[in-house]
């Protein structure tokens, strides 16, 4: 019986180790803003230094591509899988699709989300209890109201937050992962915080930072927004800091789509409209900064094409778990670069967006047939046969005639079009019995 009772505390003792030599993995994704508002970028408009010292201390990828659009995003990072093999509607994450939350807490991660949620919005999505988080604290839920900055709508662990008058949701969501990275660091567990943030998306209110409260200028407001969420993301690296736990925390920073297209921003000279809702790059084209104190080399940046199918198995090596066992997986891990390695580079993108399948008419950016297409570093491809130089046409404006392309345009048209044809011709997870809209 004493054999049996050391035996014991010798498995528990070697279960405790390995627990703490585990990494804690922070992962953000702030909602509807692109690559052109961040300082570490080369953003002059904006004002981001939390960001762009995580960036320094790690490595910045300068060619992450998201879909275009919120939800599609989510599932997109949340699976590992294109939007091809599971994407069903709008504001829905596809029940029985193992997420990386589910693949950590099956490892013995202690799991939190906060921010916002948007993938249960019929009885088709699935909650985040369900999704694999222990703990939630959450905008965009069934029961929870339209605000969501200034005196909010959060959904705490299947409670409506009673808040006092003049509470800010970015910051109660903040303030519940501050607290929940002081509790599993005071234990010792491993733990995943997953953190999609609210902002900076519409409405456009003032913020806490900005100076004029009464303003009803988007822009100014914006900014001030894109500015403060930089300061929640360093709340979180001083929670790190504080709770000793700094050093042994990878933290992933990225945005779900581009920018809102009522909002133009100055870059390197330019103007950019902003491109949530369309496949075109401003659309798709966001930050990716990764940090890891003493594990990531600093100073770096990386132009390998990354697609949001990529982090999960990114995720998962980074933290030497077990693979996940899925099957229509195409992400690709881009850990041996974080670690200055080649690792294996991607040669192209794919991607899919069909945003309201079951739309009552295809007639906007939202709502529309589904679309396919491919992309490499320069090239981009569609299933109606539409190719684009991507350096020369950013706006895809000029598609490449067929004949009178160069030999690399039509080497990339090949190269591409095996691309699309080795993906499924529909979505796998759409009922198109349910489809109104019309063909274009």
């Amino acid at each position: 019986m004493r054999i049996s009772y050391l035996c014991l505390l010798a498995s528990l003792a070697i279960t405790t180790l390995f627990a703490s030599d585990q990494p804690n993995i922070v992962l953000i994704m702030a909602d509807d803003v692109g690559y052109e508002c961040f300082s570490s970028y080369g953003s002059r408009e904006y004002s981001t230094p939390r960001l762009d010292a995580l960036a320094e201390e790690g490595i910045r990828f300068e060619n992450c591509h998201s879909t275009p659009l919120c939800t599609p995003s989510r599932v997109n990072l949340m699976s590992g899988k294109s939007n091809v093999f599971n994407y069903y509607n709008f504001g829905v994450y596809p029940k029985g699709e193992p997420t990386f939350a589910n693949h950590l807490k099956d490892q013995g991660y202690a799991t939190a989300v906060a921010g916002k949620w948007q993938l249960i919005l019929d009885d088709k999505g699935i909650s985040p209890t369900e999704a694999g988080f222990d703990t939630y604290c959450l905008w965009n839920m069934p029961q929870t109201s339209r605000e969501r900055y200034w005196n909010p709508s959060l959904d705490q662990n299947g409670e409506i937050l009673d808040l006092p008058e003049g509470a800010y949701g970015p910051d109660v969501c903040a303030s519940f992962l501050e607290a929940f990275i002081e509790e599993q660091a005071e234990t010792g567990t491993p733990f995943l915080a997953y953190y999609p943030m609210i902002l900076p998306h519409n409405p456009f209110p003032p913020a806490p930072n900005s100076l004029d409260q009464s303003s009803k200028d988007d822009k100014p407001n914006f900014i001030d927004m894109v500015n403060y969420l930089d300061s929640l993301v360093g709340r979180l690296a001083d929670a790190l800091d504080k709770g000793g736990v700094r050093d042994n925390t990878l933290i992933i920073f990225t945005s779900d789509n581009g920018t809102n297209a009522d909002l133009t921003s100055s870059f390197q000279g330019e103007d950019i409209v902003g491109g949530k809702g369309y496949t075109k790059d401003h659309g798709t084209h966001v930050p990716l900064i990764v940090n890891w104190p003493g594990k990531i080399p600093p100073e770096q940046v990386n132009d390998d094409l990354i697609a949001f199918s990529d982090f999960f198995p990114t995720i998962v090596e980074a933290a030497e778990l077990p693979p996940k066992t899925v099957t229509e997986s195409d992400g690709i891990s881009f850990w041996p670069q974080c670690l200055g390695q080649e690792g294996s580079k991607r040669d192209w993108v794919y991607g899919y967006y069909f945003p309201r399948p079951y739309a009552e008419s295809f007639d906007d950016k939202y709502r529309h047939w589904e679309v396919r297409y491919a992309r490499d570093k320069r090239f981009k491809l569609y299933d109606n046969g539409s190719l684009y130089d991507t350096r020369m046409d950013v706006l895809e404006k000029r598609p490449l005639d067929p004949e009178r392309s160069s030999p690399a345009a039509k080497r990339a048209r090949l190269a591409l079009q095996a691309v699309i044809d080795s993906y499924p011709s529909q979505g796998q997870a759409v009922d198109y019995s349910l489809v109104n809209g019309v063909r274009d």
